[in-house]
């Protein structure tokens, strides 16, 4: 056990007061000129095309939520005021292995589009007759020219799909609908998940301008209100992973070479689940020349929900990754390194949220206000919400109490609802 070379990588991953005010001034300053557009921004500030909820949206619409491999529609009954009532919920994977795969390489546009169009003849319960919206949460790269009009720019998440990439996913999928002669279901709003979050939360709660995804990913978004600018208010999705104006360690720079992706999503190879455990791992090997020994964010919550004296927990998921003999006082070590990257990741995370708020109250008197957050990080890893609390009073003081983080864990479908019951922002 090197003490010493452990506390170096601890200070290489703790971040003071004065470095994430940094950053949420250099946040603000990306979201400025991205608003700007004088093409000196990290952020790309994809408009969404669409305002917040007024609470008031009542109907029943249709919800499909496509972010992966396993696909929802959901029949939602808004009543206004906040509230809602799921009347119908069908879910099902796009892969069965041994019986059907419509995310491979075989698999062609049809074939995906035809079982959605299904799913939906099954919320429906069949009815070819009553007009139903459907809003469609769509978690892939897209671009976007208005709120139906999301061209698929390439798949990722492991699919493979010929056909889609280019394409018009509502056209596809009203073509689909047409094939079924569900004509009576009319595709109107194509969101990211992240906009779900915001536009649920508004409904909910009202007072909501930021919503984010906190998981295995990261991004944020905003309601953009393009002050003296003379442009409409929405929502943006800022792609904000790709944020880069951030001073990385060695270990940062290590994971980024060899990523699928060098250079990019520099903030979400620093802050999210998918990468937390790779930097953990980075750090061990360097610790112990253990070799790439893989960790997750599991593990790291694993680490840092063992509060016991002899952090047996600890001892044993080291021992079972690095069939290496772990002490107690080994352990100690690790776990204060995993807390240490996590309260990082909180930190830079809610810099962002601080930079938001520069930005759309240049001149302070931040109103009370809630920021809906997503995502498995935020929800179940300990030690992540006390650290972003934290790091809220370190950044706005006397304001901080402004700003209450809620989770909203739901708002993929009910957001894709709420987009197809909106009336889209025109530019």
């Amino acid at each position: 056990m090197d003490n010493k070379k452990f506390q170096e990588m601890i200070d290489e991953f703790t971040l003071d007061s004065d470095a994430i005010k940094d950053v949420a001034a250099s946040f603000r300053y990306d979201i400025e000129h991205g608003v700007k557009e004088t093409g000196e921004s990290s952020l790309r500030m994809l408009p969404s095309y669409i305002g917040l909820p007024t609470g008031k949206e009542t109907g029943e619409y249709l919800a499909l939520d496509f972010g992966g491999t396993n696909l929802r529609v959901v029949l939602i009954r808004l009543d206004g005021e906040g509230k809602f009532e799921v009347i119908k919920k069908v879910a099902k994977p796009l892969v069965v292995p041994g019986e059907y795969d419509f995310i491979c390489a075989d698999a062609n546009a049809d074939e995906l589009f035809d079982f959605i169009a299904d799913m939906i003849e099954e919320a429906v319960d069949g009815n070819r007759d009553k007009k139903y919206l459907l809003g469609h949460t769509f978690s892939f790269p897209s671009s976007q020219t208005n709120i139906y009009n999301a061209r698929l720019i390439i798949w990722t998440k492991e699919f493979a799909t010929k056909g889609v990439e280019g394409e018009v996913v509502n056209d596809l999928l009203k073509a689909a609908l047409a094939r079924k002669n569900l004509t009576n279901v009319e595709p109107t709003a194509v969101i990211n998940d992240t906009v779900a979050v915001l536009l649920a939360a508004a409904y909910k709660l009202g007072n909501v301008n930021i919503g984010s995804i906190y998981a295995t990913g990261h991004n944020t978004c905003y309601y953009e209100t393009f002050t003296g600018m003379g442009k409409p208010a929405m929502v943006i999705n800022m792609e904000s992973g790709g944020f880069n104006k951030l001073a990385i360690n060695k270990y940062d720079y290590k994971l980024d070479m060899e990523s699928e992706k060098q250079y990019e999503q520099r903030l979400e190879k620093m802050v999210s689940g998918r990468y937390m455990g790779e930097l953990l791992s980075y750090c061990l090997d360097d610790a112990w020349n253990i070799g790439k020994v893989e960790f997750t964010s599991i593990d790291i919550s694993t680490i840092l929900a063992d509060n016991s004296d002899s952090l047996d927990g600890v001892c044993d998921l080291l021992k079972a990754k690095t069939n290496a003999d772990i002490t107690t006082d080994d352990a100690i070590w690790v776990k204060a390194l995993a807390e240490t990257i996590a309260s990082r990741s909180a930190r830079l995370v809610v810099a962002t949220y601080c930079g938001i708020m520069w930005h759309l109250y240049p001149n302070g008197g931040i109103p009370k206000q809630f920021v809906a957050v997503d995502g498995s990080v935020y929800e179940k890893m300990p030690t992540i919400k006390d650290n972003m609390q934290k790091a809220i009073y370190e950044i706005l003081g006397e304001e901080a109490d402004k700003l209450e983080l809620v989770l909203e864990n739901g708002g993929s479908a009910l957001g894709a609802a709420l987009a197809a019951a909106m009336e889209p922002v025109e530019c």
